[in-house]
């Protein structure tokens, strides 16, 4: 199963700690060329943004996309070599428990968030003209799809080997049981996110959206045996939302199609994916690939794999 492939005496908690100072150091070595590019663009202009809003608008979105995703580069190359040398794993055993990556999966989980995400900003364009404009330019944009294609992926993918590999293996070696691991690092997942501009916008209220989506990756990660439909589904998002819609408030201001010029509240937007959406997406995956035993996949007890040959021999 996936959550015990991480789970063995050889790997005591005090190694994810660790290693996850490690990656935290690796992703601030990649975020070193931004600070750069910020602090010259500054002494340039003579303001300094005193917050990340601000931030993210001084540079050419698209350089700053750029410098931003950089980051995650080293991040993924922080959690691979974590996980090869510190705990002498596989990065497969940390991203799926079947014999090799199930592709279809990823790209089921992308194809059809990617179809709801679309649909819903062209439905919101159509319905709020004067909320949602035309913001399509092309060269900034086909910059933007280059940029977005290659490096929102890997920005996806490693907070996802972080959160529901890494980290998901990890609380479970520390609480031996799963429904710990799921609370917590959808918690962690979720607080991550409060330095985004859109908290300063919106209030401390979005972080229900950010939990109750690390909450519902964990899920189907469990449920699933495997992160597949976890990785296509992130990715997805961002990378559909990267390259169709942006605002003066969000966490990545690209050159997309669209522009959100309205004034942003917190209400049914952070409701219904959480209550109603990621509930139905649930039993949809559920049904297509058969998933069974729910409570004992997201709160069973998990035992201690004693040598590498008796975890192989289930």
């Amino acid at each position: 199963m996936f959550i015990e492939q991480g789970v063995k005496k050889e790997n005591p908690f005090w190694k994810y700690i660790i290693g996850s100072v490690f990656i935290i150091i690796a992703s601030t070595i990649g975020q070193i060329p931004f600070g750069i590019a910020l602090l010259v663009k500054s002494m340039e202009t003579g303001t300094m943004p005193t917050d990340s809003a601000g931030m993210l608008s001084v540079l050419d979105s698209n350089l700053s996309l750029f410098l931003m995703m950089l980051s995650f580069v080293f991040a993924l190359l922080g959690v691979f070599i974590v996980i090869k040398y510190l705990h002498k794993q596989t990065i497969l055993e940390v991203t799926t428990s079947r014999n090799k990556i199930d592709w279809s999966r990823v790209f089921f989980a992308f194809g059809l968030w990617a179809i709801f995400t679309i649909s819903s900003v062209l439905v919101t364009y159509y319905l709020n003209l004067q909320e949602m404009v035309w913001n399509f330019k092309p060269i900034p944009f086909a910059i933007l799809v280059v940029i977005a294609v290659i490096l929102i992926p890997i920005q996806t993918s490693t907070e996802e080997f972080v959160f529901r590999g890494y980290l998901m293996q990890g609380f479970a070696n520390l609480s031996k049981n799963k429904w710990c691991p799921l609370l917590l690092t959808s918690a962690i997942f979720g607080t991550m996110h409060i330095f985004n501009p859109e908290i300063d916008k919106l209030g401390t209220i979005v972080l229900i959206y950010y939990i109750g989506t690390g909450l519902f990756l964990g899920i189907i990660t469990l449920m699933d045996e495997g992160m597949e439909l976890a990785l296509g589904f992130h990715a997805a998002n961002n990378l559909v939302t990267a390259l169709l819609v942006t605002s003066d408030w969000s966490a990545l201001q690209t050159n997309s199609i669209f522009k959100d010029v309205s004034n942003p509240s917190a209400g049914l937007e952070i409701i219904i994916p959480v209550f109603v959406i990621f509930p139905l997406l649930l039993l949809l995956f559920g049904k297509r690939y058969k998933w069974t035993d729910w409570k004992e996949k997201l709160t069973g007890a998990i035992k201690y794999k004693t040598t590498i040959n008796e975890l192989n021999n289930d």
